[in-house]
């Protein structure tokens, strides 16, 4: 059974031109030409064409064509591989929110210093703000961790200009709460500053625990996609495996 490039470009709603640019890439199996020069493809091509595009939408284009090109050049470990990092990067987004959701459920909201302690003999800070003292006894921590954060990155508070203490404004106390939260959890530093670089784009805890749902959503429709992807891939595999492609593509 031949088939011409527009027969596998009307199914998918592609042109002719995207077919041959697949083959040219490598994601399509090389094509049989006639004797004037005219591509001529197969079922094969036709399946191959059904496995990268069923990849896309879990992958994207590039690692949906990195698998295609591994198996056509018969590297099935390492079309495998790319799989596993997508289904690998998919759970540590999974836990990332895990992460959040928990986070933010046992968040205290932000007050400014603990009014227990007295208060150090420094000016005042901005309203609602405090300085690293009443802030690392209210969370139980040595100073000293509240500037390894401050040196990585985590929570940067600013310096007054006069005095050059370190003032926490009282984003930088939610954000200190917060990964105090992650870190008990067993979180690394470097998952933490994902999770807070997610609050301080949504613009604070309420504001993203309002998309924390559509955040799942698209999660779930990522894992329907690479579920997908691999069911059709494992179809092409099980009908054309690697080895006993015939050349020209009948």
């Amino acid at each position: 059974m031949t088939l011409r490039p527009v027969d596998l470009a009307r199914e998918h709603g592609l042109s002719t031109q995207a077919v041959r640019n697949y083959e040219e890439a490598g994601f399509l199996p090389p094509a049989g030409r006639t004797a004037s020069g005219y591509r001529v493809y197969g079922p094969r091509h036709a399946a191959a064409l059904r496995a990268f595009l069923a990849l896309l939408p879990g992958h994207g284009h590039a690692t949906a064509g990195a698998v295609m090109r591994a198996v056509h050049a018969g590297e099935v470990d390492e079309a495998l591989r790319l799989i596993d990092a997508g289904h690998a990067q998919l759970a540590g987004d999974r836990a990332t929110l895990d992460a959040v959701e928990e986070a933010l459920h046992d968040l205290v909201p932000p007050v400014g210093p603990d009014p227990t302690r007295a208060p150090e003999p420094t000016p005042d800070p901005e309203p609602g703000g405090t300085f690293i003292g009443p802030l690392a006894h209210r969370l139980g921590l040595r100073p000293a961790t509240l500037r390894t954060w401050e040196r990585t990155g985590l929570v940067v508070p600013r310096r007054d200009a006069r005095t050059g203490y370190r003032v926490y404004a009282p984003a930088d106390v939610r954000d200190a709460l917060l990964a105090h939260q992650l870190r008990r959890g067993g979180h690394g530093l470097e998952r933490i500053a994902q999770v807070l670089e997610r609050v301080r784009t949504a613009g604070g805890p309420e504001p993203l625990r309002a998309t924390l749902g559509e955040w799942r959503d698209r999660l779930t429709a990522r894992g329907l996609a690479l579920l997908a992807g691999a069911a059709a891939l494992h179809a092409y595999l099980a009908e054309f495996p690697v080895g006993e492609f015939p050349e020209g593509g009948a």
